[in-house]
Formats: structure tokens, C-alpha cells, sequence
């Protein structure tokens, strides 16, 4: 501690965004009741700062005024700064986020508010240069002291836009979203599709899994014309820049619209879904590609993201050195050094051209074709050229291993987690390889162990022993639907008991019975001017809408028609909002779909009825729930467990066809629509 001449009260916190700034001259404080209590006695403003440990522009500010002696002595004067990890605390951020996107009609990271000592906001915005956050934080103190009773009324009617703003969206309750109104929507929402480069249209383009993957059943269930959209979509991204090429794993997002410079961060959220979307994508498509992306994402979460105690970090930065993605790029003379004679093929796979310059002599690895027309076109074998990829990217890693890592942020979220654990589950259906199973079994055992408490409530965060606030419903809802999919896998009834033992905790904590919905956190939670409801699904679908889903699949699998009426109840609320805004409702959509008239139940029961759920599971089947066991003591398996064969039941709200015994014959009923 000798070495550095400031120390705050952040040093004592786990978090390594809030660790970056333990040594700040500004007087930081961890959101609590201490610091709100400190507001008041000292009758002061509260300066709330939010942001997260891989968040290039939050860096940009530290560096230019927090880490500034004459800045800090501005913002410790009048306020009292408070540093929230909005990872950690996706509550408070919640709130912050509501009040100034109400206030500026944007909003963003870093997140800058100014609260009076009760934490009701006055004033918000997101980056500022110094110079001008010295002026407004002076001006907004001044005002304050003048004034206090305009900034009171002010703050009160910011709060109450606030409350309204974070539970429910108006709407007309009770809209039904049948396939017929969801095609009408679909149609006006293409309008913003990329047909040449995927996704949105524009820049910046973000991946949106949850999107892709319900435009993937959409065009699977309803319209084959979306097809061409979802595979252009899926190849663009695996082959840009905006997927490590070299070593797996996907960034944050575009800056161009044409998937090339990526915000070089890796967030285990984004990459934990999109094991999802690819895996799904390769049960329709059979791409080779997929599968490429897939493995070499799982071998990037083994090697650079996983704990020794089997869980996964959050994320790592955009920087290292102080320059946004030096780890990821290559300089020309230093790719030819090292592949010498086979430059010239490197350079075509890789576009060591105009096409992959980005600045500076740097080039980001990127592809523009598949591996079997590059292959044809340079007139080599397919295994010939496979074995050169991975050679090169074997080389490229080596060095890179070499080079300045990029920052880690070593907390682990039960939420995140549980995407990963869902994503692994996923492409061990796609691929049946059993190492991606045994990974999302050994990370679920890690979050049982370390995060689950005593009292059955879950944690949201851990790092070093230390958990960090009781869980969020993304926590519970992400978790249940992860442990549903390994029940699904492995037909190991205890996921499927502690996924219902969650969903009764989730409904102790978070539900409101007279909105049908749930809150985001649970009562009496942190010193929060509103709880909040989680409605839009975003890069990562909404709580409720997972947890709706969750109450589908748990109805079924439980025989729970309780939990399918809540369900029906919640997407008939959000009905018109969906239909409306159809792209900030994917997962609600889904729901839609899983309510439908071609939602099925596959029973099987036998000696080898996880051999042909694992055979059934391989294929594309969105629209099916399966429950496989040896025993009759789950719903579905009562009378239809026989010692001697195994059969399986392809079911409907509760009307079975007769049972049949191969997952061919099975497959034919669901596809035929025969029920």
C-alpha cells in the first residue's frame, strides 16, 4: 500500500473494476448505506459513477479525471462518490441507466449521475471530457446550495418517471400474439435486416444471439424465406473480424456495419449465447463452419476464461498496453516472418490486404469465404487446408501468449455462468461431443456449491470465497433454464428438482401477484428508489421472459398447469409491446411459440432411453420438450417405463399417438405435424 499515494474505500471491495480505482485521490465508496448515510450527515450530493471492468471509455475517464488530483478535489468537495461495478449491481444500474436515458434520451457507459442523499437522481449523462465535467459538477453543486428546493421538486418527478418507466410498459393487457399477428410483425421488422451483411441494418452492429436464434425457429416453424437472412447473418459474424479468428470467441460488437473492427472486449455473456445459436444453427444446417466456431469458442472458455474450481470470468478487456486491441492484431512484416513461404496462402485466407487493414499497419485477421470454396478456389483438399489453419492459428496463439494480456475481470456471475452452461449443453446436443457436457456439469456443481446458500436463495456474484448480493431474477431465471437443458441432457432428475426448487424461491422473492410478473430484485434490496421490472429482452433476453419461458418447460416436465397459466398470463400483458416492438421481445416471441398449438412433449421411457433422447436431442427441435428416464416417477414417465424396451411417446397437450421405438419414427411425428 506504501507505493501508491491514495488509497479509498474501494480497496476493501472484490470487484476488479472497483479495485481499478481503490487508488484514486477521489474518495470512493462502494454503493451501501454507508455512503448514502455519509450524504446526509454531511448534507451533501451523492455523485453516482457506474461502469464495468471492460469498458474502454470508462478507462478514458479514469485516466483523464478520476485519476486527476484537481478533479478529485472537485468531486470530494461538494459530493459523495460513490463507484458501482454495474455487473455486480445490475439494480442500481437499472435505475441510474432509466434516470438518464429519461433525462438525455441516450445513455451508455461510463454512467455518470447525480443523486440527492436519498439516491433520487438530478442530473445524468454518460462520458465527459475533463474540462467540462470540472464545469458541470461545479455549476450542478452551486445550483444545489441555491436552490435545493427546485432540485427537490425536480428530483421527486424525475423519481416518479423512474418508477413508472421500470414496471411495466403501457399496453392493452390481455392482446393474444397468435403466429398469424407475429408473421404481420416479422414483415414490418425486416425492414431493418441486412440482407447483404446481416443483422441490423448500419453501424455500430451488435450480435444479438437472442434474436437470431428466434428468427432461426421463425423461418424453421413458419417461414423458410427468412433462411437466407439467418445463414448470412450467422456466417458474416463467424468469418469478420469480430470473431477472434485465431483463438475463438466472439467481441462485444462492430463498429462498422460490416462486422470487421470489433470493440476487441469479450464478454462471457455474448459468447455463452452464441454457443447457443450456433450449435441450434448447425442442428438445422449441418455447416461445418458452425461447428468450427463452436469448438474453438469452448477452447477459448477452457483456456482463457475458466477457473480453477470450474467457473467462468466475466470478461477481458478491449485494451492492453493502454490501446484497444493490440493483444488481437498483426503487423504484415511480422506475419511473414513467421510463416514464411506459406505467407501467401495465409495472407489470402486471412485478407492480409485492403480488406483487413484497420490502422496504424495493423491488420485484424478476418475471412470472407467458408473453408470449402477457399479450399476449391486454391485448388487444395479440404483436410490439407485444415491442417494449415490450424497450424497457423497454433503459431499466432503462441506469440500471442507472448504479448501483454488484456485485463481480466476475474468475478464470477451465476447468470452469465448459467448462458455458458446452457450454450455447452447446446452443442453437446449439436455435437455429442461429451466434453462440452462435462464442463456445463462441473460449472452447475460449481454454482450449487458456491452460490447457492443455505436458505436456497441464490447469490449473484463470487470471487475469492466471497459472495457478493443475494440474487437478481436474471440469476434465478438464466440458472433454472440452465439446469431444465442438462434435466433435457442427461435425464438426471436432480437438475430438474433444483430447478423447481429455484423457480418456488424465485416466486417467494421476486413475484408480484397482481401484475403476474416478477420484480428484478428482491424486496428491501439495497437502498433502490424503485424495483424494477425486466420486460426487454436486450443482448441478454429479459428475466421475465426467461423465466416465463422456464414456467413453460417446468410446467410440462411436472405436470404444473399452474405455472403454464402464469405464463399465458404474462405474455398476454406484454402482448401488445411485442407486437409493437418485435425486436425487443425476441424471447417473449419465443414464449409465443412455445404456448402454441406446436409445442410437443417427447416421453421416453426404458433401459436406453438417454441414448435415444441423445439421438433425438442431435436434431433441430425447437419446439420440443423432452422428458427421458428409466423410471415412472416424473409425470410424463408414469405408465411408460417397461424393464425390457424402450419407447418413446410423442405427446400433446396431454393426447399421446401411440408410442414408437426408434428416433427416426418419433422424428416423422414431429415433423408431420401427425397430433
Amino acid at each position: 500500500m506504501g507505493k501508491h499515494r491514495y488509497t479509498n474505500n474501494l480497496i476493501n471491495e472484490t470487484s476488479p473494476y472497483l479495485l481499478q480505482h481503490a487508488h484514486n485521490p477521489v474518495n470512493w465508496m462502494p454503493w451501501g448505506e454507508a455512503a448514502l448515510q455519509k450524504a446526509k450527515t454531511e448534507n451533501k450530493l451523492l455523485l453516482i459513477s457506474i461502469g464495468y471492468a471492460a469498458c474502454h471509455w470508462c478507462h478514458v475517464m479514469e485516466q483523464e479525471s478520476f485519476e486527476n488530483e484537481l478533479v478529485a478535489s472537485v468531486m470530494n468537495k461538494d459530493y459523495i462518490c460513490i463507484k458501482v461495478d454495474r455487473e455486480e449491481r445490475p439494480d442500481v444500474d437499472q435505475i441510474y441507466m432509466t434516470a438518464v436515458q429519461l433525462i438525455t434520451q441516450s445513455g451508455g457507459w461510463p454512467l455518470n449521475v447525480v443523486a440527492l442523499p436519498d439516491g433520487s437522481p438530478i442530473w445524468g449523462g454518460t462520458y465527459f471530457p475533463k474540462q467540462t465535467w470540472i464545469e458541470m459538477l461545479q455549476q450542478i453543486a452551486a445550483y444545489h446550495k441555491q436552490a435545493p428546493h427546485k432540485t427537490g421538486e425536480y428530483a421527486k418527478k424525475l423519481s416518479e418517471g423512474i418508477r413508472q418507466s421500470l414496471i411495466l410498459p403501457p399496453g392493452n393487457n390481455g392482446t393474444k400474439v397468435t403466429p398469424g399477428k407475429i408473421e404481420a410483425a416479422v414483415t414490418q421488422w425486416q425492414s431493418v435486416f441486412d440482407p447483404e451483411e446481416g443483422g441490423r441494418r448500419g453501424a455500430p452492429k451488435f450480435m444479438m444471439p437472442g434474436i437470431v436464434m428466434f428468427l432461426l425457429r421463425w423461418s424453421h416453424q413458419h417461414d423458410p424465406g427468412l433462411t437466407a437472412f439467418v445463414r448470412t447473418t450467422l456466417q458474416k459474424m463467424a468469418l469478420g473480424g469480430i470473431y477472434d479468428q485465431a483463438g475463438g470467441g466472439f467481441s462485444r460488437y462492430s463498429t462498422d456495419s460490416i462486422w470487421k473492427v470489433p470493440h476487441f472486449e469479450k464478454m462471457l455473456y455474448d459468447n455463452g449465447q452464441l454457443l447457443s445459436l450456433y450449435s441450434q444453427a448447425y442442428q438445422k444446417f449441418r455447416d461445418p463452419l458452425y461447428r468450427q466456431v463452436v469448438d474453438q469458442t469452448v477452447n477459448w472458455l477452457k483456456r482463457e476464461m475458466l477457473s480453477p474450481d470450474s467457473g467462468f470470468y466475466s470478461s477481458l478487456d478491449a485494451d492492453s498496453e493502454g490501446q484497444e486491441g493490440k493483444f488481437y492484431v498483426w503487423k504484415k512484416t511480422e506475419l511473414e516472418n513467421l510463416f514464411g513461404d506459406d505467407f501467401d496462402l495465409f495472407r489470402h485466407y486471412y485478407n492480409i490486404n485492403n480488406h483487413g487493414h484497420w490502422e496504424d499497419d495493423n491488420y485484424i485477421l478476418l475471412r470472407t469465404e467458408p473453408d470449402e470454396v477457399f479450399a476449391k478456389k486454391h485448388h487444395l483438399d479440404q483436410d490439407e487446408l485444415t491442417k494449415k489453419v490450424q497450424k497457423w492459428n497454433s503459431v499466432l496463439l503462441k506469440i500471442r501468449e507472448a504479448r501483454v494480456r488484456p485485463a481480466l475481470d476475474d468475478k464470477i456471475l451465476s447468470s452469465w455462468n448459467a448462458l455458458v452452461i446452457t450454450g455447452l449443453t447446446d452443442a453437446w446436443k449439436a455435437f455429442g461431443n461429451n466434453d462440452y457436457l462435462d464442463l456445463a456439469r462441473r460449472n452447475a456443481a460449481f454454482i450449487l456449491k458456491n452460490l447457492l446458500g443455505s436458505d436456497g436463495i441464490l447469490r449473484h456474484s463470487w470471487k475469492n470465497g466471497n459472495c457478493k448480493a443475494e440474487g437478481f431474477l436474471e440469476d434465478s431465471a438464466l440458472f433454472i433454464q440452465a439446469l431444465i437443458a442438462l434435466f433435457e441432457a442427461t435425464g438426471s432428475e436432480s437438475y430438474l428438482d433444483q430447478a423447481h426448487q429455484l423457480a418456488q424461491s424465485a416466486f417467494n422473492q421476486f413475484f408480484d401477484p397482481s401484475e403476474n410478473m416478477f420484480f428484478f430484485s428482491p424486496a428491501g434490496q439495497g437502498n433502490l428508489i424503485s424495483r424494477s421490472m425486466e420486460v426487454y429482452d436486450n443482448v441478454i433476453p429479459s428475466s421475465n421472459s426467461v423465466m416465463a419461458n422456464n414456467l413453460v418447460r417446468l410446467g410440462h416436465l411436472l405436470d404444473q398447469s399452474e405455472y403454464l397459466d402464469i405464463a399465458g398470463k404474462m405474455l398476454k400483458k406484454m402482448g401488445d409491446n411485442i407486437l409493437e416492438y418485435p425486436s425487443g421481445h425476441s424471447n417473449w416471441l419465443n414464449l409465443a411459440l412455445n404456448l402454441s398449438e406446436k409445442q410437443y412433449e417427447i416421453a421416453i421411457g426404458g433401459p436406453q432411453a438417454i441414448e435415444l433422447a441423445k439421438a433425438l436431442q442431435s436434431n433441430y427441435l425447437p419446439n420440443c420438450i423432452f422428458c427421458a428416464g428409466k423410471t415412472e416417477s416424473l409425470p410424463l414417465l408414469k405408465n411408460r417405463v417397461k424393464d425390457n424396451e424402450t419407447r418413446i411417446y410423442v405427446c400433446k397437450g396431454q393426447t399421446c399417438l401411440l408410442p414408437v421405438k426408434t428416433a427416426e419414427e418419433a422424428m416423422k411425428i414431429v415433423m408431420s405435424s401427425e397430433l
